[in-house]
């Protein structure tokens, strides 16, 4: 396995704007309830006291795509991983509105969360409009690069699904470029509509409505873990 700590190192801002009074609360109450725990050996039986299937969010943002898939998914463990305490935030209302519990937390590094999960113990893993890191310098940066794939990979359960989101014309080409390279992931993409149009089971996330009202277009990957 190629290391993944190339992009150990947590670039960018943890905190945006300061908290209101409501939100503090919502971290100090409603974030230890659902955050993973700090220590040992992760599964569905500790994070959900059941064996249910395990899905992960890696940069879940505002958290709107990870209230929608657990919404419709009520019987699915879903685990969102955002170092942005803003963004974590933003789940954890989406948490509280929709009494949703099937969801927990991890402010911090996806990779540390991952690391702890079995082998072939999640039937999917989103990443969608990641950092791009657009200066080829900071290509190192990127999460799709082989050292995350190849522990992505072993997590996923043969036949399970990798998506991944972007509005950015260089990370498309490097996720294309780097994807292609493997062999453990197959791409179902068989016409250009089947990249260019958000499926159905994809919640919108205000990240792309924002690529769309600046006229960016996107593109929707979809791949299978072989």
């Amino acid at each position: 396995m190629n290391d993944p700590s190339i992009i150990r190192r947590l670039y960018g801002r943890r905190q945006g704007h300061k908290l209101r009074a409501g939100q503090a609360a919502l971290v100090e109450d409603l974030l230890p309830r659902v955050a993973v725990p700090d220590t040992g050996p992760l599964d569905a039986e500790a994070l959900f006291g059941d064996a249910r299937p395990l899905q992960v969010e890696i940069g879940f943002g505002a958290g709107e795509h990870l209230a929608g898939q657990a919404t419709v998914n009520p019987g699915t463990g879903f685990i969102g991983c955002e170092p942005f305490l803003n963004g974590v935030v933003g789940a954890l209302g989406h948490i509280r509105d929709g009494a949703l519990a099937n969801v927990r937390l991890h402010m911090g590094d996806a990779l540390e969360v991952l690391e702890r999960l079995p082998d072939a113990s999640l039937s999917r893993v989103y990443l969608l409009h990641p950092d791009p890191w657009p200066k080829a310098r900071h290509a190192k940066r990127r999460m799709v690069n082989h050292g995350p794939l190849d522990l992505i990979a072993a997590k996923l359960k043969p036949g399970a699904e990798f998506r991944l989101g972007t509005d950015d014309p260089t990370y498309c080409r490097w996720a294309m470029m780097v994807m292609n390279q493997r062999r453990d992931f197959e791409w179902t993409a068989t016409a250009a509509a089947d990249f260019l149009t958000r499926p159905a089971d994809w919640p919108e996330t205000r990240y792309e409505r924002k690529a769309r009202r600046q006229g960016h277009e996107v593109w929707y990957f979809r791949y299978i873990r072989r």
